[in-house]
């Protein structure tokens, strides 16, 4: 018979918790000399894990390791963080706002006025609780941005910002739309129909009526979830992950194999399920892969994660929200699909263009119908703007998924106008050593080191002031 392990916690008294105990969050930059490290001691609650890797994220900044415990009621992590050029966190403001940040659920958010004081954008780019959020999900193909756009600016709306992600062949992608340029969100219940019943006619006429689509319009709302957060979860629910296959152990982990493997144990000992991720790291690589254990509803009791040149290697101890752990096949593969298919969305194919122009209406839809008229399909796009400029990153392949001629690009460039930078993909990496070969990865268990780390660490939560 299976045991579940599950305490019951009393939600007065979690709440009591909170009242007297409240979030502390140390910036230590002593330590370590290459790195900041963000101490992080505070009352447990599921998803607290996730609020704390999207505070950081969302200001771009880079974690190259973190130990995480959570066991008891009570969570304990501690990041190691630097910018994106590999410095250390020293701005004054910045520090401030990141302790706010981090205890923003319960101490009602970051003052207004910190806000404007650190000198870079500190909200989720490109999200938006102003305007109308158009969410769609469906079968990717050639020139589908495009007449969404364009479909969009026939009635008459404009488009704020648009974040998409192709993966495995279906495409998920959330725009933001006012009515109008400038005129405001969309909220007349009929108007919202009209304007989703006009795209599921649009996107539907090149689909088979068997193909599964979903096209929602919403008006604008507080608290939205973080835009994405939400692609991973309209993806996991069109069922993307399907068929997603890492690596199937026919290579040595050490030989710098790019294809992502995730293996899941049982330690009966301890009542824990042990999942080890490793994989090629990228930025927002723990964001993702904790996005995925928490919208399965797993919670996360410890972790260790690290990177290492090239390759990142994450361990977490889970179970389910009810206590148990996996201990069916069917269960563990399913996971092993969604955890490998949310770290490959995010994934970069093609050549990146990042577009800056002046801000109008129609602008999507001119980007996306000179990429069409020029044979280039969009495998990433994010857009959003700023002032009265429009800014965005495109990542583009020509039709059949290849790289992009560059005097496509050219023509691509000069139609659009504004200024456009081509971004190659990089071939290099820091993690390869002076000969050129990846470093091999640590013979011991991170499982091992999380609890030495943590017990050397433990000791210092208890010099934190709020």
């Amino acid at each position: 018979m299976e045991i579940c392990y599950k305490p019951y916690v009393d939600p007065q008294y979690e709440s009591l918790l909170e009242r007297i105990y409240p979030p502390r969050v140390c910036i230590d930059n002593k330590t370590c000399q290459d790195c900041t490290l963000v101490k992080v001691d505070s009352a447990n609650k599921h998803g607290i894990l996730l609020e704390m890797v999207q505070v950081l994220t969302d200001l771009d900044l880079v974690i190259s390791k973190s130990y995480i415990s959570s066991d008891g009621g009570w969570f304990m992590d501690v990041f190691h963080v630097t910018d994106q050029l590999g410095n250390k966190i020293t701005d004054e403001s910045l520090i401030l706002y990141i302790q706010q940040a981090l205890c923003a659920s319960r101490s009602g958010g970051v003052k207004k006025e910190l806000e404007t004081c650190v000198k870079r954008e500190v909200r989720p780019r490109h999200v938006s609780t102003e305007h109308t959020a158009l969410e769609m999900t469906l079968r990717d193909r050639p020139g589908l941005m495009s007449e969404i756009a364009a479909a969009l600016y026939q009635l008459d709306c404009n488009v704020t910002a648009a974040v998409a992600w192709t993966h495995n062949t279906r495409v998920a992608c959330i725009i933001y739309v006012e009515e109008g340029f400038k005129d405001g969100p969309i909220t007349d219940p009929n108007r919202l129909a009209q304007v989703q019943d006009h795209l599921e006619n649009v996107v539907g006429a090149h689909q088979e009526n068997c193909e599964r689509r979903s096209v929602r319009l919403m008006a604008p709302a507080a608290g939205r979830t973080h835009t994405e957060r939400r692609l991973h979860q309209l993806m996991y629910a069109d069922r993307d992950y399907e068929q997603c296959r890492g690596c199937d152990g026919s290579c040595r982990q050490g030989n710098g194999c790019g294809k992502t493997h995730v293996s899941i144990e049982t330690c009966k000992e301890k009542g824990y399920s042990v999942v080890n991720v490793r994989s090629s790291d990228r930025p927002k690589l723990l964001f993702d892969t904790v996005c995925a254990l928490t919208d399965m509803q797993y919670v996360v009791f410890h972790a260790a994660v690290s990177s290492k040149g090239c390759i990142a290697n994450q361990e977490y101890f889970i179970r389910q929200e009810d206590g148990c752990t996996l201990d069916t096949e069917s269960e563990r593969h399913r996971l092993t699909e969604c955890l490998i298919a949310a770290i490959e969305r995010r994934v970069s194919r093609g050549l990146r263009l990042d577009v800056r122009t002046q801000n109008r209406m129609k602008l999507l839809a001119d980007v996306t119908r000179v990429f069409r008229e020029n044979g280039l399909s969009i495998s990433r796009a994010e857009i959003g703007i700023q002032g009265d400029k429009a800014i965005g990153s495109f990542y583009v392949t020509d039709a059949s998924g290849n790289d992009v001629n560059p005097n496509t690009v050219e023509l691509v460039r000069r139609e659009i106008g504004g200024s456009i930078l081509v971004v190659n993909k990089s071939s290099s990496c820091n993690g390869r050593t002076r000969n050129g070969n990846v470093e091999e990865r640590p013979k011991r268990s991170l499982g091992n080191l999380l609890w030495a780390q943590l017990e050397r660490l433990s000791g210092n939560f208890s010099l934190i002031r709020p």
